[in-house]
């Protein structure tokens, strides 16, 4: 399991928590992979089977007009040889378009389906509040995946009259136990995990979406110096790395239904 920094906002206890499936949100190939690829290769890497959900196509993404005609393909080959990296070989697409991504029924119901036939301990997905300290990490698609989701998880993936056709395929309603945030605003962490020794499997993911990265050595300075200021934030040794989250507790010993 990964390394989780104690810290008393945190309702999430590695120590008493079993993981044994996670399942991802993000909205473009390579969001996962700055988001929570260090805290994905540590679960992986204790035998957790994490699977990917990119929500649209990254057809609106990179920088070199060479690219455009193959651009949705070239994301698909980035984020599968980035997903390897990190231990993932489950990777599902919604094929929205980039840019356009709306928190639609037809989207809800699609995260609901995936989260019923996987059944997940966890959902990580992107924030649904906006980020004024980090507008970037606040792209119109994360927002919406986010908001997308978290309609999803609740209440409508454990509630069996919800889309009523999932149950009746036999996907049957589902309490899901945690929902985890990446992107949030400051104010939102509540977790860190530290993934001092995942730093280079993390690089590794995001160096692989080179389409998106014309200064891929700047790229990877800031996103060390990022990592190094979590671990300061986060009250870890001088020189660990983390990873940070907002952690909501969906359905646990705190939590009563239909409250």
């Amino acid at each position: 399991m990964p390394t989780d920094v104690p810290s008393a906002k945190s309702p999430f206890d590695a120590s008493t928590e079993r993981v044994e499936r996670v399942l991802c949100f993000t909205a473009h190939p390579d969001d996962i992979d700055f988001g929570a690829a260090g805290t994905i290769a540590a679960w992986t890497a204790a035998g957790v089977h994490v699977s990917y959900c990119i929500m649209t196509d990254g057809d609106a993404g990179g920088f070199d007009p060479v690219d455009r005609e193959r651009i949705i393909e070239l994301r698909v080959e980035e984020q599968e040889r980035a997903a390897a990296l990190v231990g993932v070989t489950d990777i599902h697409y919604l094929h929205e378009r980039d840019g356009y991504l709306e928190p639609t029924h037809g989207v809800i119901k699609q995260v609901v389906k995936l989260i019923r036939e996987i059944r997940p301990d966890i959902v990580l997905t992107m924030h649904p509040e906006r980020n004024w300290d980090r507008l970037q990490k606040s792209h119109p698609d994360h927002l919406a995946a986010g908001e997308a989701v978290t309609r999803a998880v609740y209440p409508a993936v454990e509630n069996p009259f919800a889309y009523p056709e999932l149950a009746e395929a036999g996907l049957d309603a589902f309490k899901l136990p945690w929902l985890w945030f990446i992107s949030s605003p400051e104010s939102r962490e509540n977790h860190f995990v530290d993934v001092s020794g995942h730093v280079d499997a993390k690089l590794q993911a995001i160096r692989v979406h080179a389409s998106q990265h014309p200064d891929i050595e700047g790229m990877e300075r800031v996103v060390r110096a990022m990592m190094l200021g979590n671990g300061e934030r986060a009250g870890l040794p001088a020189g660990a790395s983390a990873e940070y989250f907002h952690v909501v507790a969906v359905n646990g010993s705190t939590t009563i239904a239909g409250f």
